[in-house]
């Protein structure tokens, strides 16, 4: 009698994935896995872009940091690409030009995400905690759906702010930032 073998495919290193062409929406390697992200819809675009022009208007004319949209981090043996990630200026990294470098191979000081339909939430508050594990100061979860968000600090402090003027927590470089969830989920409304 006959055995057919299956053949497994062997997991791609990190090395091997990061080698690989970049997709629309980002892959993420995660624990020896590849995951696609979902593709943004309005609601996340929305709040994307008014959280980035926020923190950058704060942060960038005194050179305290810079918010980017879906940079590829690669830390701790995982690349993933978080919808905001900020860095403090001095942790920026550069080339040999003095710009900003193409490959950024540290945690974020700060990580956000912003859930979007049908996205695994446990899966999410995992790269959150990968992030705080590996030296991040903060991260939110923000559901546009929920009307919420999580905030994460290392030593496993969670928050959960909803639909409230309390102000939400900001990492110490952007202490003056003072944004409620009420005026982050105002931002999905059209004005006119």
């Amino acid at each position: 009698m006959e055995t057919m073998l299956k053949t497994v495919p062997k997991p791609m290193t990190l090395e091997e994935f990061l080698e690989q062409p970049e997709t629309k929406p980002a892959r993420e390697y995660i624990d020896g896995r590849i995951v696609q992200k979902p593709m943004p819809q309005g609601k996340h675009s929305k709040i994307q872009s008014e959280l980035l022009t926020t923190i950058n208007n704060l942060a960038l004319p005194p050179h305290l940091a810079h918010g980017f949209p879906e940079l590829r981090c690669t830390f701790g043996g995982r690349s993933i690409v978080p919808d905001v990630v900020v860095l403090r200026w001095e942790r920026i990294p550069s080339d040999n030009r003095g710009e900003v470098a193409n490959s950024f191979e540290s945690h974020p000081d700060w990580t956000i995400e912003i859930l979007s339909p049908g996205q695994s939430q446990t899966q999410v508050i995992n790269k959150i905690g990968h992030c705080i594990e590996y030296g991040c100061q903060l991260g939110w979860l923000i559901d546009p759906e929920e009307r919420c968000v999580l905030v994460f600090s290392p030593g496993l402090s969670l928050g959960i702010f909803s639909n409230d003027q309390e102000v939400l927590p900001t990492p110490d470089f952007l202490a003056e930032l003072a944004l409620t969830s009420d005026r982050l989920f105002a931002w999905l409304k059209l004005s006119g």
